[in-house]
Formats: structure tokens, sequence, C-alpha cells
């Protein structure tokens, strides 16, 4: 599958369409069990607080992976991401309730960065409860 967004076509500013995830206990068992990370700050109360965390907190990678998704659902394929990367800022906490957490995401095009190979800079910004959880995060994506 390629890029459904065509290079020619985009410019620098152009936003992405944001999306909110939401993120209960139950995602972070299961992304546990997806991705083999049983840290019982990701799960375990009593311990995420012992060692000085607010509650349980999500996973970085599950965060991660949660904010390039406002890229691949825009260009249409997920192979088209060539780079990506962050700085975690602030952790997801992840309250023992229905309602869980919700990390909302939004992205632009930052930069055209090469006519022949046809890639753009995007910078994502996700917040959750009004805190920035990623820092520099940052995806260079080849488009048609």
């Amino acid at each position: 599958m390629a890029a459904k967004i065509s290079y020619d076509d985009i410019e620098v500013g152009t936003e992405l369409p944001a999306q909110t995830f939401p993120v209960t206990r139950e995602t972070l068992v299961r992304y546990a069990g997806a991705s083999g990370d049983f840290n019982p700050i990701h799960w375990n109360e009593k311990f995420a607080k012992e060692v000085g965390l607010p509650d349980v907190i999500a996973h970085g990678m599950f965060t991660m992976a949660v904010a390039i998704r406002v890229v691949t659902d825009w260009v249409g394929d997920p192979g088209a991401v060539a780079e990506y990367g962050v700085r975690f800022t602030k952790p997801v906490v992840v309250p023992n309730d229905d309602k869980g957490a919700l990390i909302e995401v939004s992205a632009r095009v930052s930069a055209k960065l090469d006519d022949e190979a046809r890639t753009v800079q995007i910078d994502l910004t996700a917040v959750s409860s009004d805190q920035k959880v990623l820092g520099r995060s940052r995806a260079v994506v080849r488009l048609g």
C-alpha cells in the first residue's frame, strides 16, 4: 500500500486530523500481554505509588504508538513512516475507573524535507490531563 497523500498537495503548516485515544487499566493489561512489558507501574496501583508515581501509568511505547496513529491514519500506510522519535516528558496517569485517561494527539507538517524523496517532517503534540506527555515528537514521512 502506498501513501494516499500526495507530496505536491501538501504545504508546510498542513494540520492532520486530531484524534483522542482512551486508555483504561484494561488497555494497559492488554498492551502488557502483547508487548511482554509487565512492569508493575503499569498495572499495580500500590506499587506505582510506592515508587513515587501518582498512580498507574501507561507504557511509554504504548503512548508513542498511539500518537503515531494520527500520522499513519492520515497517510494511509504505516510503511510510509521513515523515522519517528519522541522524548517522554510526563507520564499518562491512568486512574482505576470506567473513564481511565485520554491521550489527545494533534500534528502538523512542519517542513518539506526532500522534493526528490518526497519526504515531510510532521511534528506531533500529545496531551493527557492538560499536560504534554511527549516532547520533540517528530516523524519523517514519505508521501506519494
